[in-house]
């Protein structure tokens, strides 16, 4: 009999189960993972980011746990030692009728308490001499990181403490009784005081399974990206990120300067035809029919129907896609472009075909159930996991308290 149950050993799973024993200190925790090791899908194939929080709405748990989270994470690889790198980023504007965007964008980022600065194309031309741009925002606090390094040592602290990480265990069924939640697994049973879903791409699905019925689903989106052949990283210093559009919800192509020293061009963004589909390939009858048949996804693609089938011409055209990066930097050609592995973000979409646009935590009798955490949830995850055992009333009263968790 576990304390606590954690669906999901990804970077969210991971720092819930290190916030739970530092809150907790002799809790009992288990961390059940379907797969044969920890961070394989969202967090195993990320593009690094240690973000800022400037993007999002102010007050959001987005915008508050990036903030503090690029804090956290940058002490918790130091403390460590992870490789990281707060080498900052700049968002540029390379059309005049970006401009007004981008002074949004600033006056957003400053309402998100960050230390960031206007700059002119001079210095931008210092910061980053192959970018073209009018103007742009110096993010200092924005860096790099693995975070498959950093999930490795969540889960070694976890171990540390006495906790157990179930690999290769597959959740099928969960029934919340009066005093404790049972889990049905391919490997058996397990029992525990309180179950915390953190599934990230199957996350509503373990909802389900406990009995919750939400007004959302998740829908995979796969990003592609190219790199940057080594003789070409030169032209990359920092993070070079476009002013985003704010009709689409999603940043565009930008240049990921990776912990490892390669540079990462991209992503676009479309459709997922697997929720862990991460080649043109991939394809899961049943993942797609959830997407086709869900009335939200159609609602989000006659909304965004020219947006989508441009990141579709990308995804098939690499004349496209170099094109679009083209915009940041004019050097950049066809040939200095090799395929990269690609990613996929788990978005909660609303049946009104509204993006999920927060972390979003459903509260249930005996479990937690975190239920949109795409990006920057890397950055954000140990607030994220601190947000959830804050959310977990005193061990001493779990029996009674469970049940009225607000």
């Amino acid at each position: 009999m576990y304390d606590f149950a954690i669906v999901g050993g990804g970077i969210v799973g991971l720092s819930t189960g290190m916030a739970i024993y530092d809150r907790f200190p002799n809790a009992k925790v288990v961390v059940i993972e379907k797969e044969s090791a920890v961070a394989t899908h969202q967090t195993g194939h990320n593009s690094g980011v240690i973000h800022s929080g400037i993007y999002y709405k102010p007050g959001s748990y987005k915008a508050r746990f990036a903030r503090q989270g690029s804090q956290s994470m940058t002490e918790f690889c130091q403390k460590h030692n992870i490789d990281h790198d707060i080498c900052g980023k700049v968002i540029v504007a390379t059309k005049p009728e970006e401009l007004p965007l981008l002074e949004n964008l600033y006056e957003r980022g400053l309402q998100n308490e960050l230390a960031i600065e206007k700059i002119e194309s001079a210095e931008l031309k210092e910061i980053e001499p192959h970018v073209a741009g009018l103007a742009a925002i110096r993010v200092p606090m924005a860096g790099i990181v693995n975070y498959r390094q950093v999930s490795e040592k969540f889960a070694e602290i976890i171990a540390d403490h006495g906790g157990d990480i179930l690999l290769n265990t597959k959740v099928e069924k969960i029934n919340e009784e009066n005093d404790e939640v049972v889990i049905e697994t391919n490997n058996g049973t397990i029992k525990a005081g309180i179950v915390i879903n953190c599934a990230g791409l199957h996350s509503d699905r373990v909802a389900a399974a406990a009995g919750y019925k939400t007004d959302m689903k998740i829908v995979p989106f796969r990003g592609e990206y190219y790199k940057l052949k080594p003789e070409k990283r030169y032209l990359v210093k920092h993070l070079i990120y476009p002013v985003p559009n704010p009709k689409f919800p999603f940043l565009g192509v930008h240049f990921t300067r990776m912990i490892d020293g390669e540079v990462d061009a991209g992503p676009n963004a479309v459709l997922g035809f697997k929720r862990e589909g991460y080649k043109k390939t991939d394809f899961n009858p049943k993942d797609l029919a959830e997407t086709l048949t869900y009335g939200g996804f159609w609602k989000l693609a006659s909304k965004f129907m020219k947006e989508g089938m441009e990141e579709y011409i990308r995804s098939f055209s690499k004349a496209q896609f170099t094109k679009s990066l083209q915009a940041l930097i004019p050097e950049i050609q066809e040939d200095d472009l090799v395929p990269a592995p690609a990613g996929v973000r788990a978005q909660a979409l609303k049946d009104d075909g509204s993006m999920v646009d927060d972390f979003h935590i459903i509260m249930g009798q005996r479990s937690i159930h975190v239920c949109n955490a795409p990006s920057p949830a890397a950055t954000a995850s140990i607030e994220i996991g601190k947000e959830v055992a804050r959310r977990i009333p005193e061990q001493s009263h779990l029996k009674e308290a469970a049940v009225t968790i607000q």
